[in-house]
């Protein structure tokens, strides 16, 4: 079983990701937030940092890619190919709403015709790099998923994780397993038997080892697991996926120590830094689960001594 680190745009940046490696090494791949194909072959300086080798040196990144002009994603392509990356991903699964209004992310499920041609373009072109797909289950539609199978079984799409909610549940409620597991009648009653050559990745609401155990024995099938709002939430989560211990308080005090000291030294205003780390312990909090009144304080500081005041007795609660 492979473990991956899921993508969040504003929050798994390089930086997190160098910060995450540092202390707990056991993702099989991060991937990265991301990026978008301009007009021209070139990759814009701020999505350049994200990519680019020195800051991803020693770390199993994986670069994805949201747009829908075939031709945009396989010049920028070439360009991560060069860089020396082995897989490309593609984004069909983002259901933020000016990027599903855009027909990117998980809106370029609403045009399976359109959907069909775009496939058939990046996967005509001759690649170094394996094309792997995140995909959600369609828009809202219950009988979409397996129209959806349907176009993703003709092409070599080498990896394809499914998150099994819609478009349209965002991240609410609980993954719909029953949608999911038309994947693997499908499969078996011929309908979709280009998928057999495909690695399947399952992603959604996995936060700990009995979450995943429920999921695998339900669905064998499954050969990576991929882990977003769990992970930050736990740190040494891909760890424990691994049979390793369970979070120490000292290990979170060095990881949030790290995380603290980077981003006060690159971002420029208080106030920014701060929101920053507000959002880091809004993930953190739904591991430890702090007493809400400590929590509301946090959420009210300032300035970084009222914040170093109120994480202080919020780790001060943290057992050892």
């Amino acid at each position: 079983m492979n473990y991956y680190f899921a993508p969040m745009d504003g929050i798994t940046d390089f930086l997190y990701r160098q910060i995450v490696w540092r202390h707990f090494p056991y993702a099989d791949k991060l991937y990265a937030p991301f990026i978008q194909p301009n007009e021209k072959p070139v990759i814009v300086p701020k999505e350049y940092k994200e990519t680019c080798p020195e800051n991803n040196k020693g770390i199993p990144t994986v670069p994805q890619i949201l747009t829908r002009d075939a031709e945009g994603f396989i010049r920028l392509g070439e360009i991560l190919e060069d860089m020396g990356y082995d897989e490309i991903n593609l984004n069909l699964g983002c259901p933020a709403k000016l990027i599903v209004a855009k027909g990117k992310g998980s809106g370029m499920l609403s045009d399976l015709y359109y959907l069909e041609e775009f496939l058939d373009i990046i996967f005509t072109h001759s690649w170094k790099a394996k094309i792997t797909v995140k995909t959600r289950l369609g828009l809202t539609d219950n009988s979409e998923f397996a129209e959806l199978l349907k176009v993703y079984s003709k092409f070599p799409i080498y990896e394809l994780t499914i998150h099994p909610r819609f478009k349209s549940d965002y991240y609410s409620g609980t993954p719909r397993l029953d949608e999911f597991s038309k994947l693997s009648s499908m499969i078996s009653d011929g309908k979709c038997f280009g998928l057999h050559n495909t690695s399947i990745c399952y992603n959604g609401d996995i936060n700990a080892s009995d979450d995943r155990d429920r999921v695998v024995d339900e669905f064998p099938f499954i050969s990576s697991v991929m882990c977003g709002r769990g992970a930050l939430a736990n740190p040494a989560l891909f760890r424990e996926l691994k049979g390793g211990q369970k979070l120490t308080k000292d290990e979170f005090i060095s990881f949030h120590n790290d995380v603290y000291d980077t981003y006060k030294e690159t971002v420029a205003k208080e106030r920014y830094f701060l929101h920053r780390m507000q959002e880091m312990w809004t993930f953190w909090n739904q591991y430890f689960k702090f007493d809400q009144e400590l929590v509301t304080t946090l959420r009210r500081v300032s300035n970084i001594a009222e914040y170093l005041e109120a994480i202080n007795n919020l780790i001060d609660t943290i057992p050892d």
